[in-house]
């Protein structure tokens, strides 16, 4: 993985880096009455282009010249420092662990004005009790008072329960699937977990979709 995957960077002017911007726009749109200020980007599976997803959108964020965070919540595969090119050694488990991070969280610039990464830090033996704490909760609050949005990147929904776990933290959920890849019984099953739990399921960003049906997103 690398930033050249980052399609509203390397090509803003295509159809797909406008997929990204409307998309921010519906979800800006879709949470008039209930202000959203944290959203995670999730999968039902491995291979759907979650990170890649969450990503790009949360550039278009940015742009808009919204201060926005980037969290990588996946600790099982984090993805966001290889797809920025940044270090690992420090993060969002620093933050659980550390009062001293929690103060002064180690957020990395990207050099899109305003747009921060908080990697995942040294993976922990059990993400599923991190994520579900009342430390993350704590995290939560310390990042809203930074950015005007928070994009929480998690593990796929079927793989592990974390991203249900902190879905029931955030203001709202988005489902990544991939044309070719996502199953129609994985989705099915994704979006159940999801409303078990009471999340406010947003929507879904399809990609892989057929240029001409979808103008190339």
């Amino acid at each position: 993985m690398a930033k050249a995957t980052l399609i509203t960077l390397t090509d803003p002017r295509s159809a797909a880096a406008e997929a990204y911007r409307s998309l921010r726009t519906n979800l800006m749109f879709a949470s008039v009455e209930r202000p959203l200020e944290t959203l995670l980007v999730t999968s039902s599976a491995q291979s759907e282009d979650k990170s890649v997803v969450l990503a790009n959108l949360a550039v278009t964020f940015a742009q808009a010249g919204n201060k926005t965070i980037i969290v990588d919540a996946d600790l099982r595969r984090p993805a966001q420092h290889e797809l920025w090119g940044i270090a690992n050694e420090r993060g969002l488990t620093d933050m659980i662990l550390q009062d001293t991070a929690m103060s002064s969280p180690p957020l990395v610039a990207t050099d899109i004005p305003n747009l921060s990464v908080l990697p995942s830090g040294k993976l922990p033996p059990v993400p599923s009790d991190v994520l579900s704490s009342a430390k993350m909760s704590e995290v939560i609050g310390v990042l809203r008072a930074r950015a005007h949005y928070i994009l929480f990147d998690a593990p796929p929904i079927l793989v592990a329960a974390d991203a249900a776990l902190l879905g029931a933290k955030v203001d709202g959920v988005v489902l990544a699937m991939r044309v070719g890849v996502t199953r129609r019984d994985q989705a099915a099953r994704a979006k159940q977990t999801l409303e078990r739990v009471h999340v406010r399921l947003l929507g879904v960003a399809l990609t892989n979709a057929p240029r001409e049906n979808v103008s190339g997103y």
